[in-house]
């Protein structure tokens, strides 16, 4: 979605531009709008097929939650460092999948726009 929608290109052109601090951000932000992308998938397939089971989106929040940056970094070296986040907090993962498949609307994912404040 993010390559068709030009975000992709966008978010890289910006981080070859940018030192590692920036580009570590803009990179959060891209993958928490995979994560809501992926969200929004879901709650798409729901609605169509129906082939969800009990379970499946618990499953995925809880993976969501057990790949944030912060744990994975607790989990290697017993400390975080936050601004070395690429890919978001537990929290931030399971709170925007989450976002996109309650809400199953695709322009609710600017995931960007806390780095523009």
């Amino acid at each position: 979605m993010q390559k068709l929608l030009g975000t992709l290109g966008q978010a890289h052109n910006l981080m070859a531009r940018s030192n590692q601090q920036s580009a570590n951000a803009l990179s959060v932000a891209l993958e928490l709008q995979a994560d809501f992308y992926a969200g929004v998938w879901a709650n798409h397939t729901e609605s169509m097929f129906r082939t969800l089971e009990p379970g499946d989106i618990e499953a995925a929040l809880n993976a969501a939650t057990a790949i944030g940056d912060d744990r994975l970094q607790e989990q290697a070296q017993g400390y975080t460092v936050p601004d070395s986040f690429t890919h978001g907090t537990s929290q931030q993962r399971h709170d925007w999948l989450y976002k996109g498949y309650r809400t199953g609307d695709a322009a609710q994912g600017n995931t960007f726009e806390t780095l523009m404040q």
